[in-house]
């Protein structure tokens, strides 16, 4: 009973995070449910980024690769390894997965510090990266919940679950536990950087207009796309332990 109690109030915790809010927000009206619209905006414009770029760069391929089919494919690449290495040989249908987590993850940040989001006013609150939303870093943590618990049961069948009482049942609370605070971890360590970030440059760009800023604007640049490859390869690395039954 103790170990379901726990649980409960971990997904409790997690559905108690969409109610999270840091500023004013845009609120949009669907049926019962009240949703921010700048998020989904924001979202909107990254994905019509990323269909956009990989309709120009490969609807024609070339025998000697263009710049964008070449960026594309080294991207493609570096997506397929990092899945190989943390998945193992059995990590091809995976790949557009953490193919998708990485590049909408990675654009999302860059576009934070990218794109003129403040031009657009908004009657309520003001446009941002998406992943400066605690509810789309939850939702994408919560995939990846889906996705290794998939995986594993696809694998094993319901042998999956015995690996709650490896190497021993009185390590099944911790077991049950560490399942539930990945997403947990995912999703505050991605939301707190991105967040900090702009909220750095926006306090620097106040005090300093001019050219302190710029330095930490790259800086910020360069730690979004590390956490859009920490997020995809924590990922992977979960998908490839819940297949192979690493603990």
């Amino acid at each position: 009973m103790d170990v379901l109690s726990c649980s409960i109030k971990t997904l409790k915790g997690l559905y108690d995070l969409s109610g999270v809010e840091v500023g004013q927000h845009f609120y949009w009206q669907i049926g019962d449910f009240l949703v921010h619209g700048q998020v989904l905006i924001t979202s909107w414009v990254v994905i019509a980024i990323l269909l956009g770029s990989a309709t120009v760069a490969v609807r024609n391929p070339q025998t000697i690769p263009t710049v964008g089919q070449n960026l594309f494919e080294y991207v493609l690449e570096f997506i397929r390894d990092v899945s190989k290495t943390q998945i193992g040989e059995e990590y091809g249908p995976w790949v557009p997965f953490i193919g998708t987590l990485f590049l909408f993850i990675f654009v999302s940040n860059w576009s934070g510090a990218l794109l003129p989001w403040k031009i657009l006013q908004l009657p309520h609150g003001e446009l941002a990266a998406p992943t400066n939303d605690i509810n789309t870093t939850v939702a994408l943590a919560l995939l990846t919940s889906a996705a290794y618990f998939y995986a594993g049961i696809s694998k094993k069948g319901l042998g999956y679950f015995s690996k709650y009482i490896k190497p021993t049942p009185i390590l099944l609370p911790i077991n049950i536990l560490e399942d539930f605070t990945k997403p947990l971890s995912l999703s505050f360590r991605l939301f707190g950087n991105i967040l900090a970030d702009e909220l750095v440059v926006v306090v620097l760009v106040s005090l300093v207009p001019s050219v302190v800023p710029i330095p930490v604007m790259f800086l910020g640049l360069f730690t979004s796309g590390i956490q859009a490859l920490i997020f995809s390869t924590l990922a992977a690395a979960y998908i490839g332990e819940s297949m192979e039954g690493h603990l």
